[in-house]
């Protein structure tokens, strides 16, 4: 096997980047002569021409001895203007950054690592992706195909392929153990990135002595482009015909959303206008809808609104668009107790068949709901007036939870006993620095947590793009790592990352990254010194809390200030002190943390409660029970 050392990897690789960036694609160098089509090429310069064809322009990660070579075929083409690397402290941080950028923008990037404990760092973020249905690339170095012995930092078990086997579990892998085989992996990892509906992480693993491997006479013109998903839409009259019967002979309809459902706004609220049915979102899916639209009950679920929950709980035909069933968007199943049918709109045929009596619509869903509305007025159906019975109850139930959050947002401070002082409650905190957020078209990322049960409880999002939340996932230090997502897609747009304490140091290398590659943000970071969402659970199941807290006090302002380039700043304990802070690190003009101490106890103005049911602890036996007495 021929490798680098016998090609004149210097000036031929420079040559290549050269003639490409001159031409702008490997097709056009190629066709002006400027290219040969047939190349030696390492795999390693493969791989990168390859993700290049498909658009991949931008790495995020953390070199190590697993990925010196192809480390060095991006060095040549960064020079060139061709790719562009961000390293980062840590390669968690690298997967949350490159998730959040294709979340944000569509922009398929990749992260790459070395061999071992790298890579699993990476490995455990891809779950951010994976449970969000995000196309990613991960490219990890991998043990040597010749089995020479255990190489430094792989899994130590006499046994081929372990990474694959893992990677394989959590996305789609394909392990490059000969040169050759780069084809068939791009051209896989091209249909998974960039297929319709629910994607995921595509894992590259590339063994040491394959990266510089050389594949002689490539053809350049063999590199997979990206793939193309067109929608598919379902194609049989009859189905929107039942689903018409089934919205003729029902009385209580909602709609629920989830992340599929991006897109389909305009055509979810024309469809809840002419069946009279509520729309309810799943956490992950504020601003698919209007907030300000009158049908919209919010979020539903185990940390759902009362709203929201009510038009779960008393709806008799189900409407889900572009939703996986987890265990909190659906209260463990039991959330539709009176529920006669679902209609159900989605791409995978097992998430449309999910429930009993279920009516699936697989497909495109915007491109379904518009056959469907086109069926409706067809066949009659109307808009709603608004006066009947359910949308009086529906929108009573609303202007119910609108009070509910405004007695917690006008009682803002309560003493906290840890604190030794009066302190912001989190809703307060939150609804503050949402209403700033908005103010100034700043995107928002939610930490898992407290601040995440809060947080799409209250954002008042018009539009998608107002709020990314990993509620996929719930990784703890996902928002704060996702605002180098702004700084990699080169705009100038502010992001603010609402985080708890836990979460934040969970991933603070962002503090040195967010410096390093100029991001334009604000982390907000609020410290009720403990993991309250599990204070909060064990107390609610047990009656008492346990291991959820420490006694070391942190002075956030200091630890940031200590980072030159980021401004720390003290939020204070009041509502105009908060106001001030967030002007404050608005005007910074890179990176900045507020410090705000929040409340954190019994007091029911503390949050903002749970109206749903959930499969943990000791509710299991009871939920689990209703949900088969429901029978959905």
């Amino acid at each position: 096997m021929k490798t680098s050392s016998d090609i004149s990897s210097g000036s031929s690789i420079a040559d290549r980047a050269k003639a490409i960036a001159e031409h702008g694609t490997i097709a056009r160098a190629v066709s002006s002569g400027a290219l040969s089509q047939f190349q030696d090429i390492t795999l390693s310069e493969a791989l990168v021409l390859g993700l290049y064809n498909q658009g991949v322009r931008k790495y995020v990660g953390v070199f190590g001895h697993g990925t010196t070579d192809i480390g060095e075929v991006l060095r040549v083409y960064e020079g060139a203007g061709l790719v562009t690397t961000w390293n980062v402290r840590h390669e968690t941080a690298a997967s949350h950054a490159v998730t959040a950028l294709k979340w944000r923008t569509g922009e398929t990037a990749a992260v790459i690592t070395s061999i071992g404990p790298g890579a699993m760092h990476a490995f455990a973020g891809s779950l951010a992706a994976a449970s969000n249905g995000l196309g990613v690339y991960h490219i990890y170095g991998d043990e040597t195909t010749h089995d020479e012995g255990f190489n430094m930092q792989q899994i130590p078990k006499d046994e081929q392929a372990l990474f694959l086997k893992m990677c394989s579990v959590m996305g789609e892998a394909y392990a490059l153990t000969e040169p050759y085989s780069i084809f068939a992996a791009l051209r896989r990892g091209a249909i998974h990135v960039g297929k319709k509906g629910f994607s995921g992480p595509f894992f590259l693993l590339a063994p040491m002595n394959v990266q510089p491997a050389v594949i002689r006479g490539c053809n350049l013109l063999e590199l997979p482009g990206p793939y193309r998903s067109a929608p598919v839409m379902c194609n049989d009259e009859s189905v929107f015909m039942q689903a018409t019967k089934l919205v003729q002979e029902s009385h209580r309809i909602t709609v629920k959303i989830g992340g599929g459902a991006r897109g389909c706004g305009p055509e979810i609220a024309e469809i809840a206008e002419l069946v009279d049915a509520a729309i309810v979102s799943g956490a992950g899916s504020t601003g698919v809808v209007p907030y300000s639209n009158p049908r919209y009950m919010t979020v539903g679920g185990s940390k759902g609104s009362i709203s929201g929950n009510f038009a779960m709980n008393e709806a008799d035909l189900v409407i889900v668009v572009g939703a996986r069933a987890v265990c909190q968007w659906d209260c463990s199943g039991t959330a539709w107790k009176n529920a006669q049918s679902v209609i159900n709109f989605n791409t995978d045929p097992y998430h449309a068949g999910h429930y009993n009596r279920t009516l699936p619509i697989v497909g495109d869903a915007r491109a379904n709901l518009r056959k469907w509305i086109e069926q409706l007025r067809y066949g009659g159906v109307r808009p709603s007036d608004g006066t009947s019975e359910w949308a009086g109850a529906i929108f009573a139930k609303r202007a119910e939870w609108e009070a509910f959050k405004r007695v917690r947002y006008d009682n803002p401070t309560l003493f906290d006993p840890v604190w030794g002082r009066g302190v912001l409650t989190q809703p307060a905190a939150i609804e503050i620095a949402c209403e700033f957020a908005d103010s100034i078209e700043a995107i928002k990322y939610f930490d898992a947590g407290d601040v995440q049960a809060n947080g799409f409880q209250i954002v008042e999002d018009e539009c998608e793009g107002q709020t990314y939340s990993d509620t996929g996932s719930s990784y703890m230090g996902f928002a704060v790592s996702a605002l180098l997502a702004g700084a990699i897609a080169g705009d100038e747009q502010y992001s603010i990352a609402f985080t708890g304490d836990g979460s934040f140091t969970m991933n603070p290398q962002i503090l040195i990254d967010g410096v390093e590659h100029g991001v334009r943000g604000c982390i907000l970071l609020l410290d009720n010194r403990r993991m309250s969402a599990i204070t909060g659970l064990q107390i609610a199941q047990y009656g008492q809390d346990y291991k959820t807290s420490d006694s070391v006090a942190v002075d956030y302002v200091a630890w940031a200030n200590s980072v030159r380039g980021v401004g720390g700043i003290y939020g204070g304990e009041s509502v105009d002190e908060l106001k001030s802070a967030l002007k404050e690190a608005y005007r910074c003009k890179g990176l900045s943390l507020i410090h705000v101490p929040v409340y954190s106890g019994p007091d029911e103005m503390g949050g903002l409660g749970a109206f749903g049911d959930w499969n943990v602890g000791n509710w299991c036996e009871r939920v689990q029970a209703e949900h088969h007495k429901i029978g959905l």
